[in-house]
């Protein structure tokens, strides 16, 4: 008999996890979101497979190697650990169509707003897609998720002004206002 599959929280990472300061990569350059280890305490609390998909362009670019990002990544998710917030996975796409380097100067569907990194998470992690949440502060976040077929998308823009235009289920100003315990529409 094959494992029930699980519902996720995915998550984009700078600007949702951490400020977009740009092209993070040591833990002295970070500064969390407010509220990022109370929803991924909530999501995990409620059955929720946290999982981080993000672009890292920066390494495609040059500017950190992959083994600079993976050692920023052990740090970081020990910091949710040590605060109970566990993530499971984070996945990542170094590639960049134009501004890459070498092998990675590629067009990919792992990058977003491609679904690539989406569907192996679930493959990998038995996730059920159509019962999972994202959220996500850029457009190509909401499109990746609608296109792996995500129950549910929340555009993050904690901007004071105007709403960005979105095809967002929902946009939350605070993490606090993401509602991990109920299911998806």
């Amino acid at each position: 008999m094959s494992p029930a599959l699980r519902p996720a929280l995915f998550l984009d990472r700078d600007g949702v996890i951490n400020v977009n300061h740009g092209y993070v990569h040591q833990a002295e350059d970070t500064e969390f979101i407010p509220g990022i280890f109370d929803l991924v305490a909530r999501a995990h609390a409620a059955g929720r497979v946290v999982v981080v998909v993000t672009n890292q362009a920066g390494i495609g670019r040059g500017y950190y190697s992959e083994a600079q990002f993976e050692a920023y990544t052990a740090w970081m998710q020990a910091e949710f650990a040590a605060r109970g917030a566990p993530i499971a996975r984070v996945y990542f796409c170094p590639d960049h169509p134009e501004h890459g380097i070498g092998a990675y100067r590629r067009d990919t569907p792992m990058r977003k707003p491609g679904p690539g990194m989406l569907l192996q998470a679930a493959a990998e992690l038995q996730l059920d897609l159509a019962r999972s949440v994202l959220v996500g502060d850029a457009e190509s976040d909401i499109e990746a998720g609608r296109r792996a077929g995500l129950g549910r998308t929340v555009r993050f823009h904690p901007e004071a002004g105007p709403l960005p235009a979105t095809q967002a289920d929902a946009v939350a100003r605070h993490l606090d206002e993401v509602d991990v315990a109920r299911p998806p529409n």
